[in-house]
């Protein structure tokens, strides 16, 4: 909505802060104060420390991050080929087939991911396809949950890609798959980063599913988290979460320098 009035969108700028802070922003900043905190003053943490971060450096909590990176990359890639590949499919089936594709891919957001979990633990349990107890049953839940948004972005990209570009690359002779790796998937580059990130990010928070699949050996940092703040130790789930959140965050920052140079290609 377009407003002209200075006094007007200044009342929108103030009811935008009004409703932001506390539903976003607040809360965030009391999990960054609570890890720093060693005790609560009335409804706000006090008692500056760094424990729980020394704790952090020299515990097991390095391994789940570094855990959770590995999944999360893994889940990652994989949901980015699959829904591209998909993506580039679905562009050459019928509408009804689509529409088809389309609800597979979305099935998986569309229910709870503890059922995804379970689907996945009963289905992976018995030879020749043994994969519970393993690390690559928690990423192909992973791989599961995100694919739909992968598979999503790159079919919003293609649908605003000219087709000139692809009909001059061929009407120059160009093979299909020259076509491909050197016209379209370039062209897409951006879309393809912007779809990297978000199931990067979205691997990097999943619990539900992670909880009935990880064995003990795999532990990823969200399960930490979960069982840091289960057992009553608030301010170390806090810290615990806020290094989750900022590794998350620095991956983001990577993706996003590297999706800024592919639109300036």
């Amino acid at each position: 909505m377009l407003v002209h009035s200075r006094p007007a969108r200044r009342a929108l700028h103030i009811l935008f802060l009004v409703l932001f802070l506390p539903v976003f922003a607040l809360p965030l900043l009391v999990i960054v104060a609570a890890s720093f905190a060693s005790s609560w003053s009335g409804t706000l943490p006090s008692g500056a420390t760094l424990k729980h971060y020394q704790d952090i450096a020299h515990g097991e909590a390095l391994h789940a991050l570094l855990t959770s990176v590995l999944t999360a990359l893994a889940a990652s890639l994989a949901a980015l080929t699959a829904g591209t590949w998909a993506a580039l499919a679905a562009e050459k089936l019928g509408r009804r087939t689509r529409r088809l594709l389309d609800a597979l891919f979305l099935l998986p957001v569309a229910v709870p991911s503890v059922v995804v979990g379970l689907s996945l633990l009963v289905a992976f349990s018995r030879p020749p396809f043994l994969l519970n107890g393993t690390p690559q049953i928690v990423i192909l839940a992973h791989t599961v949950l995100v694919t739909a948004f992968a598979y999503q972005s790159v079919t919003a990209a293609l649908t605003r890609l000219d087709p000139a570009y692809e009909q001059s690359a061929a009407g120059l002779g160009a093979r299909p798959a020259y076509v491909l790796w050197r016209v379209k998937l370039p062209l897409l580059l951006p879309s393809l980063t912007a779809a990297a990130g978000l199931c990067f990010a979205l691997s990097m928070g999943e619990l539900s599913a992670t909880m009935m699949l990880y064995p003990p050996d795999w532990l990823p940092l969200p399960v930490q988290v979960f069982a840091a703040t289960d057992r009553g130790a608030l301010f170390a789930g806090a810290a615990l979460a806020v290094t989750l959140m900022a590794a998350t965050l620095l991956v983001l920052l990577g993706i996003s320098r590297i999706r800024t140079k592919a639109s300036y290609r």
